[in-house]
């Protein structure tokens, strides 16, 4: 055995690689893999007259699982040589495997993804066990990278140059089995593992003159690169990244086209160039920490043993109660859903019916029992409370429910902004009282703010924590205050948004700038769908707790102007910053032009990091205050639960790479700050930081 590769000739003359790292839980493609696999891709072309063939298979639960980070990250601007090397070695590697002259089969046990669906192509065939759990693609695209070990030259000469950028490389999606087999990733699916390893000998034994494709005379790229249709790839793609700055897609547009139309060694050398200038690149290093190692930092949670959850009361069944509803069933959890009628339970029911509609599952329908009697609710173990935002009314709702639930259920609010401590004063049992925030649409969205309020106990938050595991949802503590974190940070980014209108920026100016600051929806648009009612409720319960320390926001006066002079509070009315047509958006409403100011001229920079900048000071003054327990929990709440754009690591770690440090954000803060207000300067926690030459981790 090498370190990390076994191998093992049968009677049959067919050679067994099994991967298997005895230093980690997955196989990556690490240091000691690329030794390990050019010691037996040596030994393969030194025994090649008496092989018949190879099967390369997995130890792991998984097959393969991609690329070392570690090792990625740690590559510094100033080492693109490095980089090009690295990525040179694995494909020169995997290139003397798919021409050795003999059938190589990769015999998927587990999923293949990154690396390990590159090592998979350069195999003469792919089959897989027809597993739900198994999964094949390249995600590479979401950390920041692309495909370095052949992946972008490969999928396209297998799949042809547009649904290889479509289906697999720009979008990162990983495809289980059957939709894998669909695309022609895997060329077969088997039942089990001894039909895996039979079905590889009887494919090797029937294909002993095996070749790739496009080593075959005659072969052309599926769907060839017809030139006229080459103009539409960058085209689309700037419309989807909307000016955003992620170099990825564009990188692997560009390998891939140019790619297309060389010989495959050539193609192989343009992959690299374009892997090594994003791996030397600070985006890569921002999205591998935030989506990475902050991800899994979050998700690990060590929370013991806890009760089991079997039945589940969702008290209100509206558009949040009745999406929760669905995604505790879709976990396989038995739902009660109550509303004051049957048929507004019913109604609520109907949202799970149509996702189900769209998406399968339809026995998850008979988990969810929409109702009007509280009796119904008896035995429930976890009662998850969305009604209305109004503390009377949450307090009544638990009121209702507290003596016929089971005696140890965990009682849970899915508040936005309402502190937990207030609302357990409706309960008798604070301890077991606490805050679940779901974000919409909650059966896409995976995050969820849990809130601890002041008596609740230690368990009933392991408890919350296994809950939304249960979900598979990703969680996040955050501490007891209005707003919590995330409501509280974007409010400060819509907020930014109106102050520039009141300025007098064209709002067309001001959607752009928002856009190619990487933020998922235009803030007017994103205004227009919360509706400008509800942001006006929680700032006038803001200024009524706060009293004569309450310090008025420019977004202020243009609020009031939108609800009350031109009636216009979002898109639930049909009319707000966007004029909708068949509820359909048709555009900016011409009558913004209120706020022009012709003689306004702020530069789009500014208008980028104002949105950048408000949302990461916002943030250090969670984490100072304790509303954030930790830097992973911040980075990742920020992306996951209010679109922080994903290029910069988060919220924490925006102001970490930022030019010049923590000092040079220092710098760059108080500069904004003279120029549109006090809510630019950097608090006392981050000027301590950057004296003190650290960063936030």
């Amino acid at each position: 055995m090498s370190e990390t590769i076994r191998w093992e000739r049968g009677d049959d003359s067919i050679v067994v690689l099994t991967l298997d790292d005895p230093a980690r839980g997955a196989n990556t493609m690490n240091q000691a893999y690329v030794r390990s696999m050019g010691a037996m891709i040596d030994r393969l072309e030194a025994e090649r007259d008496d092989i018949a063939g190879v099967i390369i298979t997995s130890a792991k639960k998984s097959w393969f699982a991609g690329g070392d980070l570690d090792r990625l990250r740690a590559i510094g601007p100033d080492q693109a040589e490095e980089a090009m090397r690295q990525s040179t070695e694995v494909k020169a590697q995997l290139r003397r495997l798919e021409t050795l002259g003999c059938p190589v089969v990769a015999a998927l046990n587990g999923s293949a993804l990154g690396g390990g669906l590159e090592i998979a192509l350069a195999c003469h065939r792919r089959i897989a066990l027809d597993d739900p759990k198994l999964e094949v693609g390249a995600p590479e695209v979401t950390l920041g990278l692309l495909p370095a070990g052949g992946g972008v030259v490969r999928t396209v000469r297998l799949l042809g140059l547009a649904t290889a950028l479509t289906e697999v490389l720009l979008t990162g999606a990983r495809h289980r089995a059957p939709a894998a087999r669909e695309l022609g990733l895997i060329d077969e699916l088997v039942p089990d593992r001894d039909a895996l390893m039979t079905a590889a000998r009887t494919w090797i034994h029937h294909n002993p003159d095996a070749a790739q494709p496009w080593d075959r005379p005659g072969y052309r790229i599926p769907g060839g690169v017809p030139p006229a249709q080459l103009p539409a790839f960058p085209a689309n793609l700037q419309k989807k990244l909307k000016g955003a700055p992620y170099p990825a897609p564009r990188a692997i547009l560009c390998a891939a086209v140019e790619g297309a139309q060389l010989d495959i060694d050539a193609a192989f050398t343009v992959e690299a160039r374009y892997f090594a200038s994003l791996a030397t690149g600070q985006t890569v290093k921002n999205m591998i920490k935030a989506f990475f190692y902050d991800l899994n930092t979050v998700n690990k949670r060590d929370v013991g043993e806890v009760p089991p959850v079997r039945k589940v009361a969702v008290l209100g069944a509206g558009m949040m109660g009745a999406a929760i509803a669905y995604v505790c069933a879709r976990a396989g959890l038995d739902v009660v859903l109550r509303d004051v009628t049957l048929e507004a339970a019913a109604r609520g029911k109907a949202y799970a019916e149509k996702i189900v509609s769209r998406r399968g599952n339809a026995e998850l329908l008979d988990r969810i029992t929409p109702t009007a009697d509280l009796t119904d609710l008896a035995g429930a173990d976890l009662v998850i409370e969305a009604v209305f935002e109004d503390v009377g009314l949450k307090h009544r709702v638990f009121a209702e429910i507290e003596d016929i639930v089971a005696p140890h259920a965990l009682l849970c609010s899915n508040t936005s902004t309402l502190p937990i401590t207030l609302l357990a004063e409706g309960v008798r049992r604070q301890n077991d009282f606490i805050g679940l925030h779901f974000f919409s649409p909650v059966d896409k969205m995976p995050l969820v703010e849990v809130i601890p309020g002041e008596k609740t106990g230690d368990e009933a938050l392991r408890r919350a924590l296994a809950v939304v595991g249960l979900l598979r949802k990703t969680p996040i503590v955050v501490g007891d205050s209005r707003g919590f974190f995330t409501s509280r940070v974007i409010g400060t980014f819509t907020s930014e948004g109106l102050a520039m209108l009141a300025e007098g920026v064209p709002p067309a100016s001001i959607e752009q700038a928002s856009s190619q600051a990487g933020y998922p929806a235009p803030v007017l648009q994103l205004m227009d769908e919360l509706t400008l009612t509800l942001p006006r409720k929680i700032r006038r319960e803001y200024q009524a707790a706060l009293g004569d320390s309450w310090v008025a926001h420019p977004a202020d006066a243009v609020m009031d102007r939108m609800i009350d002079e031109f009636g216009r509070p979002g898109r639930s009315s049909g009319a707000g910053f966007y004029v909708y047509e068949e509820g359909k958006r048709a555009g900016l409403w011409a009558g913004l032009s209120a706020f022009a100011r012709p003689d306004v001229r702020v530069p789009l920079e500014d208008l980028k990091e104002r949105f950048l900048f408000i949302e990461a000071l916002e943030s250090v003054k969670c984490l100072d205050e304790g509303v954030l327990n930790s830097v992973p929990e911040a980075n990742v709440g920020s992306i996951l639960g209010i679109g922080y754009p994903g290029w910069t690591g988060g919220v924490l770690q925006y102001v970490n790479q930022y030019p010049g440090g923590l000092p040079g954000f220092v710098d760059r803060a108080r500069e904004l700050a003279a120029r549109y207000g006090d809510r630019f300067a950097p608090p006392a926690l981050l000027l301590a930081k950057a004296r003190a030459g650290e960063t936030f981790e």
